[in-house]
């Protein structure tokens, strides 16, 4: 036989096919997952101040629908606070939650380490700059439809990730090591930055604080429809590279090796992650312990193809952000709790039972 025909190719391998039940039983966990939202958002809705009933709120909802014809006969007022104030934050705090919890599964899957989250490379850090320097701006008004805080906040994350970028990248390579020391060092600058100017802020330093443990009491709708498009965009783009994060797990030379541009993968995957974290974080303020919690507890469910893995981050994601904004308005009510302090509530135990369990995992 010639010695060209004896090389071994890619093509000679046996073709390994997943079976039917692993693709069934995730996507029943798809669909379920999708039903409970639907639910969640539902009772979230139906929560507040005024007691509307949850039949009443579901019947609001639904007359909305194309092709679905019910006739009111609940109180103009009702209608108003369901789908003007209190939908649009429930809708916001889904898509954060879907886009904090897809970021932080990107960062896991990029870093290859379970306890990465969104905020690893400065985006909380040079976003919560950039909300204090918009909180402390002398003139006050809208750019591009969108406020001063949340419009410096967007600028000061991508800033901050294109610094950290700029500052790690050796060559035509990105140390993903050198990115992490990166993000830490500009992240203690930035915090130390932010700390000096809330504490000379004077009366402005309540709202600066509250703002930086997160809230979703100014939701609107014209915030959902500029966080949207962001949010999609970048989650689609995430998920066509998903089986490209399943070779990843691998190492990057043998990522390298399987055809795998791995330079271009990180930049392209960072870039998506980041803007979608941005997006979120710009309006709402820091919400820690979604990107951590979410992504691993999927991933302890259900495995780690990324493939089954990040649409489940999505809507997990989602539901949880609406249950805890939903618990940071009525445990205390009529006082609002901010969402970061319940979501750090959830999630500061969790992540140190990670921690705790990858120690064990090493020694």
């Amino acid at each position: 036989m010639p010695l060209e025909q004896a090389k071994p190719s890619f093509t000679d391998q046996p073709v390994l096919t997943i079976p039917y039940p692993y693709w069934r039983g995730r996507i029943y966990a798809i669909l379920g997952l999708l039903v409970l939202l639907a639910i969640v958002i539902a009772l979230a809705t139906a929560i507040g101040s005024v007691d509307i009933p949850i039949f009443t709120t579901s019947s609001i909802l639904l007359s909305k629908l194309p092709m679905v014809d019910i006739t009111p006969y609940w109180k103009s007022a009702w209608e108003t606070i369901v789908l003007e104030i209190r939908l649009p934050r429930v809708i916001l705090a889904g898509i954060i939650g879907a886009a904090l919890a897809i970021a932080g599964a990107t960062y896991q899957g990029l870093f290859r380490n379970p306890l990465a989250d969104p905020y690893l490379i400065g985006v909380a850090q040079g976003a919560a700059l950039g909300a204090v320097v918009g909180f402390l701006f002398p003139v006050a008004g809208m750019g591009l439809g969108v406020g001063t805080v949340p419009l410096f906040a967007f600028a000061g994350a991508l800033i901050s990730v294109a610094i950290v970028y700029g500052l790690a990248r050796v060559g035509g390579a990105l140390p993903m090591t050198t990115l992490i020391l990166a993000g830490v060092a500009l992240g203690a600058l930035f915090g130390a930055i932010v700390s000096y100017l809330v504490i000379t802020s004077g009366a402005k330093m309540q709202g600066i604080i509250f703002w930086l443990m997160g809230s979703f009491s100014l939701s609107q709708w014209s915030e959902v429809q500029m966080i949207l498009p962001i949010v999609t965009v970048g989650t689609v783009v995430i998920m066509l590279f998903s089986r490209s994060l399943n070779i990843m797990q691998l190492d990057e030379e043998q990522a390298q090796q399987l055809g795998i541009n791995v330079e271009r993968l990180k930049l392209i995957l960072l870039t998506a992650a980041t803007m979608i974290t941005a997006a979120a974080v710009s309006f709402v303020g820091i919400i820690g312990f979604i990107g951590i919690i979410i992504p691993h507890t999927m991933r302890l469910i259900w495995g780690p193809d990324y493939r089954i893995l990040l649409p489940l981050s999505v809507l997990s994601g989602a539901i949880f952000l609406i249950g805890a904004d939903a618990l940071s308005r009525t445990v205390l009510a009529p006082t609002e709790v901010p969402i970061g302090v319940i979501t750090a509530f959830c999630g500061a135990p969790f992540f140190l039972y990670l921690l705790r369990r990858r120690t064990k995992m090493l020694f």
